[in-house]
């Protein structure tokens, strides 16, 4: 039952690119007559997302409402990050009537629950709920191993898939800790993608998860705001890969970022296909962040998953602000090649 005197948290999880900055945006745009505010969890210092949501502040979430934190996963800097900036959201006048966490798409959801024990906020604040947003596409297609049946039989076919792989395994613990699944980017699954994604992640749900097509982040805040969870305390409903007796749930020496500066660029396609050829020779999972296009007054926003980019001009460059290129490269550890990325982009 929902204690009505709490402050309510949504967790927002999923993986790489999988939507949840455009599912924000969208509520921070239809809130529902809710005032949000918006924590914004990074990997590598570079921006972007918290960006991306400050750039469409309206007057019921504004500026000084969203939140980034990009000094490490949050649920790893309680003390020092988390707590200050939640008791910092509450404090503001007006007072939010929801916050909303953005994770990082590498991020596991349990350990961030368990922050929400700590002494100073447990009495004050409660989760909610933890929405999972899923390329429906990208499971469609089988890439994190959802189904264990398959599994097993490939490990016993060739015993080099005695194990999963990480990125498997944060999927799976997403999904484990979610009050709902959004499946995004319907439009490139089709039908019958859907429906795979669907049987796919029910088979790696601990419960019966509700599970809802959303494209471009359009979804009805009354659907996944207001749930009354209280994930905090049903915490052994939600079962990880990463449990352990002394509360290391995770590892993240499974990933490492890079932070490239980009030249000025004369051709964004060109960047674009850098960028798809990078990813398909060095197994780089995720590209975001800003380059400086001669002739433009507008900044190009750049976002990949693996293979897939998209480019946009999101806004003027400020005239207080250096006209300067910059990308986030997150990879799987020790696959990051620097000298290669650097070379591949920035020459």
């Amino acid at each position: 039952m929902t204690d009505l005197s709490k402050l309510p948290v949504t967790v927002v999880t999923g993986f790489l690119g999988s939507g949840k900055t455009t599912l924000i945006r969208h509520l921070l745009q239809n809130p529902g007559g809710k005032r949000l505010a918006v924590v914004v969890n990074e990997f590598g210092d570079v921006g972007v997302d918290g960006e991306i949501l400050k750039s469409c502040a309206v007057p019921d979430c504004p500026a000084e409402n969203i939140v980034e934190l990009a000094n490490g996963c949050i649920c790893c800097t309680v003390a020092d990050d988390f707590i200050p900036t939640i008791e910092a959201l509450m404090a503001l006048d007006p007072r939010p009537d929801h916050i909303l966490i953005e994770t990082s798409g590498l991020a596991l959801p349990k350990p961030l629950l368990k922050a929400f024990d700590w002494p100073d906020i447990k009495s004050r604040i409660t989760v909610d709920g933890v929405i999972a947003l899923a390329d429906a596409e990208a499971v469609a297609a089988g890439r994190f191993a959802p189904n264990t049946a398959a599994v097993e039989a490939q490990r016993r076919a060739d015993d080099s898939l005695d194990h999963e792989t990480p990125l498997s395994e944060v999927f799976e613990d997403q999904i484990a800790c979610a009050d709902i699944v959004l499946l995004t980017k319907p439009d490139l699954a089709g039908e019958a993608g859907i429906a795979r994604a669907r049987d796919a992640i029910a088979a790696e749900t601990p419960r019966r998860l509700p599970m809802i097509e959303v494209a471009e982040g359009s979804v009805d805040p009354r659907i996944v705001l207001g749930l009354g969870a209280a994930a905090e305390n049903d915490l052994d409903a939600r079962p990880s890969h990463h449990d352990s007796p002394d509360g290391d749930d995770h590892d993240h020496e499974e990933f490492e970022s890079l932070i490239v500066d980009l030249p000025e660029q004369s051709d964004p396609l060109a960047l674009a296909a850098r960028i798809e050829a990078l990813a398909e020779r060095q197994d780089i999972l995720r590209v975001k962040g800003y380059a400086v296009v001669s002739g433009k007054p507008l900044r190009l926003l750049v976002q990949a998953v693996g293979a897939r980019v998209r480019t946009q001009y999101d806004r003027p460059w400020r005239p207080d602000e250096a006209r300067q290129g910059r990308l986030v490269v997150i990879a799987e550890h020790d696959t990051l090649d620097e000298k290669a990325v650097r070379t591949a982009l920035t020459d």
